[in-house]
C-alpha cells in the first residue's frame, strides 16, 4: 500500500481524462464520504456536494468552464457549493443532529447553540459566503488525498462562471453558490502533463519553525 506522500506525489491536476473509464459506485461513495467526513467550523457543515452524472447537463456547464475538456470526459463531476446565506436553523439543525447521535438533551446543547449564533449570524452577507466557501477547501482537500490514495485522478476547477453554474444547476433558490468544481475519473494517456515534474517551492523556503 502506498503512503500518502506517495499519493500526493503521484496525483496532478488532470488535464485530459479517458472518457472511456469510470470509476466504480463503491469509489464514488468512498469520495463522497471523505468529503462528509470532513472536519468544518463548529462541525456544521455549511455546504452540498452535488454528483452531476446527467450528460446534457454537462454539456451545458462546459461553455461555461472555458470549454474546459474535464468536465465532460471525467468520470464524474462533483460541484461544491457553499451556503452563501444562512439563518439561525443552521445551527439548530446541526444541533439536534448531536442531540439525536449522542444521546444528549438539547437543553444541555443551548450554550453551545448560543454561542454559535452569537458569532455566526451577524455576519455580514460577504462573509458569511466567504466564511461558509473556506469549509469546502476542506474537504476538497480531503476527497483529492482520498482519490489519490484510489489511484483516481481529479482537477480541482475554479476557471468557470459562478454565476452560470448556479442558474444550471438551480441553486440560487436554495441559498447556495458553486465554490469549485472537481472532475474525478482517470487520467489519459494523451495528457502530457502526468509527466511534468511537480514543481513545488522547497521546504526551507515553505517552512518556517518559531
Amino acid at each position: 500500500m502506498s503512503t500518502t506522500l506517495e499519493d500526493l506525489q503521484w496525483r496532478y491536476a488532470t488535464k485530459k481524462f479517458d472518457a472511456s473509464k469510470k470509476i466504480s459506485e463503491e469509489q464514488l461513495n468512498i469520495l463522497l464520504e471523505a468529503a462528509r467526513l470532513s472536519p468544518t467550523s463548529y462541525g456544521l457543515q455549511p455546504f452540498h456536494v452535488f454528483v452531476v452524472e446527467d450528460v446534457d447537463i454537462r454539456e451545458k456547464l462546459k461553455p461555461v468552464s472555458w470549454n474546459q475538456s474535464q468536465i465532460v470526459d471525467a468520470s464524474h463531476l462533483l460541484v461544491f457549493a457553499n451556503h452563501n446565506e444562512f439563518d439561525a436553523s443552521l445551527v439548530d439543525n446541526y444541533l439536534n443532529n448531536v442531540s439525536e447521535t449522542r444521546g444528549v438533551a438539547l437543553e444541555q446543547l443551548k450554550g453551545y447553540g448560543d454561542f454559535m449564533k452569537s458569532k455566526l449570524l451577524d455576519l455580514p452577507g460577504a462573509l458569511k459566503d466567504s466564511w461558509t466557501a473556506r469549509q469546502v477547501y476542506i474537504a476538497l482537500g480531503n476527497v483529492m488525498t482520498a482519490a489519490a490514495n484510489l489511484k483516481i485522478d481529479t482537477c480541482p476547477m475554479e476557471g468557470f462562471e459562478r454565476k452560470a453554474y448556479d442558474d444550471i444547476l438551480g441553486l440560487t433558490e436554495k441559498s447556495l453558490t458553486t465554490t469549485v468544481v472537481l472532475p474525478v475519473g482517470y487520467r489519459s494517456e494523451e495528457d502530457e502533463t502526468q509527466h511534468y515534474a511537480k514543481v513545488r517551492r522547497a521546504t526551507d523556503d515553505f517552512v518556517t519553525f518559531i
